[in-house]
């Protein structure tokens, strides 16, 4: 899906993941991230690292992770909060489909079902095999995706976040659901209103998305040379998948 509205993580976008989802807050995933990790004595990459909420906290336990993003607005956060906790790592400005490094890593890691953002199938078949050549002997990717049964959800809600003289407002809309394709579109309304001014900028965005069934998933890890595939449920290395599932993680080396 060519389009630049498609996933672009702008101004009020950028912001209002910021406050959204600032530095630290966790969903399970931070202290599972953690735990997976320890023992790592290598260089990890985070791709799609947005703000930092993952990176920093990793950093911070003593680990050497680094980081990319597409988005400028949201690198700019990350970088903020590094220096305001006198942290300092690599974060570079690429996509999933053009990133590159002179160096390998011991784990990849995608949190947060970011990588169901590339929509395409080949696409995303490039990047896992993009990947797996930068994972040194035994390294591991780790990737986290929403269960498929999230793409039956149609979305539709408003939220608003009070900030200094001021409010900002998202509003998301279902656009399209192909269930052969497996990928959703919504229209994301982000505005900025200020006090005494109203409605000052507005930012619209659409967000696409690919579903993958965890049997797909696993074959497709296979089909890139991956052989060591594991899958768990809601951040519990214990938990196998269930109806209940709300995050699944893959693991694969």
């Amino acid at each position: 899906m060519e389009n630049n509205l498609i996933n672009r993580y702008n101004t009020l976008a950028s912001w209002v993941y910021h406050i959204d989802k600032p530095i630290g807050r966790s969903f399970g995933d931070i202290e599972y991230y953690a735990e997976r990790l320890k023992n790592c004595t290598g260089k990890i990459l985070e791709a799609g690292v947005g703000n930092g909420r993952v990176l920093i906290p990793l950093l911070e336990k003593g680990l050497n992770v680094v980081g990319f993003d597409a988005s400028s607005q949201m690198l700019a956060y990350c970088q903020h909060e590094l220096d305001l906790r006198g942290l300092k790592t690599t974060l570079k400005q690429q996509r999933f489909d053009n990133f590159n490094s002179e160096e390998e890593f011991e784990a990849i890691i995608i949190p947060a079902g970011s990588f169901q953002l590339i929509t395409q199938v080949e696409e995303a078949l490039n990047v896992l095999r993009r990947f797996k050549s930068y994972l040194k002997k035994e390294g591991r990717l780790i990737i986290d995706l929403s269960p498929i049964s999230e793409l039956f959800k149609e979305t539709m809600h408003a939220r608003q976040w009070v900030i200094e003289n001021g409010l900002l407002t998202l509003t998301e809309n279902s656009v399209a659901i192909d269930y052969s394709a497996q990928t959703s579109v919504s229209q994301l309304r982000y505005e900025h209103w200020q006090t005494n001014k109203g409605l000052i900028q507005t930012e619209i965005d659409l967000f696409a998305l690919r579903f993958w069934g965890i049997k797909e998933f696993e074959m497709a890890l296979q089909h890139v040379g991956f052989t060591q595939i594991k899958c768990t449920s809601n951040y519990n290395e214990d938990e196998s998948p269930s109806n209940d599932s709300h995050t699944l993680t893959f693991e694969a080396s």
